[in-house]
């Protein structure tokens, strides 16, 4: 696959200032949305009539 000239992707030039405290920021980020999925996930399945586990599938 040929890009067209000029084109460049936002993830080179983001990568490019990324640091380690943006890096820890993103880490506790995802830790934050994960402890809040998991259960919503959970309650989904019970709310759906099956057992808890079922609500974690995807």
């Amino acid at each position: 696959m040929k890009l067209k000239p000029g084109f460049h992707s936002e993830l080179f030039a983001t990568l490019k200032t990324y640091s380690k405290d943006k890096f820890i920021a993103d880490l506790m980020a995802g830790v934050i949305v994960g402890i809040v999925a998991l259960p919503l996930a959970i309650v989904f399945g019970i709310a759906s009539g099956v057992s808890p586990e079922k609500g974690l599938c995807f």
